[in-house]
């Protein structure tokens, strides 16, 4: 692995569904120690770029390196092993399952079981209103709760970078700056993160590095605190 190669570099990626194209060349880097966002309304084709990274869906042109290596046609399994962690839009916990087991499927790809078990502690400081509740079934968490259940299970994979695919959405303002506040703690830990968001505000708030997606195509990229205060970004996306 190149100690100087980005986390993800994306270069002229074109993907879609069948016939349908979504992307088109697209272009993303998220350096190493850093949270890179990725903003755009419903339909621009941001969670079409996550499972392209993932090894959902396979690209028809274009590349994915990951930590230096190309990954463009991986499985997602090799994602996993390779240290790759999704959260998905809508969580997408097993319900019937308790948190405990929840957490635990997390790390169903390391054999470090003595690491997962320090992990697994580790995860609980980091969201402490989980603890004394892993004996809970998933859907009995408020939605808030069960976001915080998805990033957990995620960081139980040990992950050298980490995609949360709209983690805000539907949640009430006091939870938004609580899954914000965990996503920069998370970034102080060592993970770098690519943040899918449409609340643009958040997003570019935490971020180091922001790009605009619309109709499948970047069209600005910069740092985020210069997006937050771009005037075209504000008209589009902070309805300022």
């Amino acid at each position: 692995m190149p100690l100087d190669a980005p986390t993800l570099e994306i270069s002229g990626l074109d993907a879609g569904y069948g016939t349908v194209p979504v992307l088109h060349d697209v272009a993303i880097t998220v350096e190493r120690g850093s949270v890179v966002t990725l903003i755009g309304a419903n339909g621009a084709g941001k969670s079409t770029l996550i499972k392209v990274i993932g090894g959902l869906i396979q690209s028809t042109a274009g590349s994915v390196s990951f930590n230096g290596a190309d990954c463009t046609r991986s499985r997602p399994d090799q994602m996993v092993r390779a240290g790759l962690g999704i959260v998905p839009e809508g969580r997408r916990l097993f319900g019937e399952m308790t948190l405990r087991e929840n957490l635990e499927l997390g790390a169903y790809a390391r054999t470090d079981r003595q690491q997962v078990a320090k992990d697994f502690d580790r995860v609980l400081e980091l969201f402490p209103e989980l603890r004394d509740r892993l004996s809970t079934h998933a859907k009995s968490f408020s939605g808030g709760q069960q976001q915080m259940v998805a990033i957990a299970r995620a960081l139980m994979g040990a992950p050298k970078l980490l995609l949360l695919d709209e983690p805000t959405i539907g949640l009430a303002p006091v939870v938004v700056d609580r899954v914000a506040a965990l996503i920069q703690e998370i970034s102080e830990f060592g993970v770098d993160i690519l943040l899918i968001e449409q609340n643009a505000e958040v997003a570019l708030t935490i971020a180091d590095f922001g790009y605009v997606l619309e109709n499948g195509r970047v069209v600005m990229a910069d740092n985020a605190k210069a997006l937050l205060v771009n005037p075209e970004v504000r008209l589009a996306y902070l309805g300022v």
